[in-house]
């Protein structure tokens, strides 16, 4: 298998209200067969019916909160942009789960749940630098 993620499809109660939501943000999507599609990048975010998702899965039992153990990270170039983004994401209709604050590894971060319970950390992470078109590389790390 490589090493690396194509699509990331989040399960959501009412398409209309995420596609909405994700607009706000200032993504453009284009709708398929009831399935929200954002080029993100590298990958694709993909909105998708939650039931139809677990059906897909071969999961029985699709309830909860919309926290399934994941973030989606979006990182910025500057701190002021955490700030903004958050912000951006707030009036669009998330919830603040954890306000910007400094970070242990030198950065500044906070979170959000879309209004499905997903939740996105948006960070300024100094040591990871982003390439014009938002490309993440791993730094190295040095010996291991």
């Amino acid at each position: 298998m490589e090493q690396r993620i194509s699509l990331v499809t989040l399960g959501v109660a009412d398409l209309d209200r995420a596609r909405t939501f994700y607009e706000r943000l200032g993504w453009q999507g284009q709708e398929v067969e009831r399935t929200v599609f954002f080029q993100a990048g590298g990958l694709v975010v993909v909105l998708w019916g939650r039931d139809q998702l677990a059906e897909d899965a071969g999961l029985s039992n699709p309830t909860g909160d919309g926290f399934g153990g994941i973030t989606l990270a979006h990182n910025v170039r500057i701190r002021d942009e955490v700030d903004a983004v958050l912000t951006v994401a707030e009036t669009a209709g998330a919830t603040i789960t954890r306000p910007a604050r400094e970070t242990f590894y030198g950065g500044y971060a906070g979170c959000f749940a879309d209004p499905d319970g997903h939740v996105w950390e948006i960070a300024h992470n100094p040591g990871f630098t982003l390439a014009p078109d938002g490309t993440l590389t791993v730094p190295d790390f040095g010996p291991r």
